[in-house]
């Protein structure tokens, strides 16, 4: 009887074992392509992977949401996704630990080496926007104190609530040094919110100053205003693809691909892309299609 368990046990172990490694098993000339949770990554995930499906003979799989930048990070360390768009300042502070600097080249040849040598990652074209914080208060009040800068808002700001996302929060490139730059003070502590719900909260009054991006499709549908960093705090933040180095030597049709999709975004594209999904109620692949079609980059 002992043994017929025995038996029984090993063969449901090798069952399970061969599930998972079926689970993990590729179709052949397939990839992943990853994104974070929020609008802008899930609208730069699609562009890519219609891309790549329309100009190579690989299959696309799309693992999207998958959460912040640490995450994301670890799932192509670990092979999990093989591209993902990552921000050039977010992998200098976030990832590398490195002070801010404003000089956006530098940032780039940096996390380009960096990334090479530590994770076996690389970098390719940036898409074109720089899609940095955005520091935003309601229009009203930027027109009724007029308030347009940073350190103009700084004097105001102990009669104010702000509310900011977990990454501002804690990152080397955010709220810590934003306040120390420009002496920040609150009538209380900032509170930590979805990114999602900090545009609620401000049209509500809830709070009266957010970290947005720049690129957020409802800074003008909500009439708010980007405060000017006049101080430059905040490094640049170009959006850029980021692929597993095992994957393009590979797959050598994708980094051509993706070398493709170099510069063809503007900050005020990118802007319109999120309007039209997080206002106008647009679907994602349907957006990333008419813009890549837009660009010449699929046929009809």
């Amino acid at each position: 009887m002992k043994k017929r368990r025995f038996l029984a046990l090993c063969l449901i172990c090798f069952s399970l074992m061969v599930a998972i490694a079926a689970c993990n098993t590729r179709l052949q000339n397939q990839i992943v392509i990853g994104s974070k949770n929020f609008t802008e990554q899930l609208i730069l995930a699609e562009i890519l992977a219609q891309h790549i499906e329309a100009n190579t003979n690989l299959k696309v799989e799309r693992r999207l949401n998958l959460g912040g930048t640490f995450v994301c990070h670890q799932a192509i360390v670990a092979g999990e996704i093989d591209v993902y768009v990552e921000y050039t300042g977010t992998a200098f502070t976030a990832i590398l630990k490195k002070p801010p600097i404003s000089n956006s080249q530098q940032v780039y040849q940096e996390v380009k080496q960096a990334y090479a040598k530590q994770f076996q990652l690389e970098l390719t074209e940036p898409l074109g926007f720089n899609n940095t914080f955005a520091m935003l208060i309601r229009g009203e009040d930027a027109r009724k104190e007029n308030i347009k800068t940073l350190s103009q808002a700084a004097q105001k700001a102990p009669e104010w609530k702000a509310g900011f996302g977990y990454e501002f929060i804690e990152r080397k490139d955010g709220f810590s040094g934003l306040a120390k730059t420009y002496g920040l003070r609150f009538s209380e502590p900032p509170r930590v919110m979805d990114l999602g719900l900090m545009y609620r909260a401000i049209k509500e009054r809830q709070v009266d100053l957010i970290a947005g991006a720049s690129t957020d499709g409802l800074i003008e549908r909500l009439d708010l205003v980007v405060l000017k960093d006049d101080k430059q705090y905040f490094p640049p933040y170009y959006a850029v693809p980021i692929v597993r180095k095992q994957t393009v030597e590979k797959y050598p049709q994708l980094r051509q691909a993706l070398q493709q999709l170099g510069g063809i975004i503007t900050e005020k594209d990118m802007q319109n892309l999120n309007y039209q999904v997080d206002a106008e109620g647009k679907d994602v692949k349907q957006v990333a299609q008419q813009f890549l079609k837009s660009k010449g980059l699929v046929k009809n």
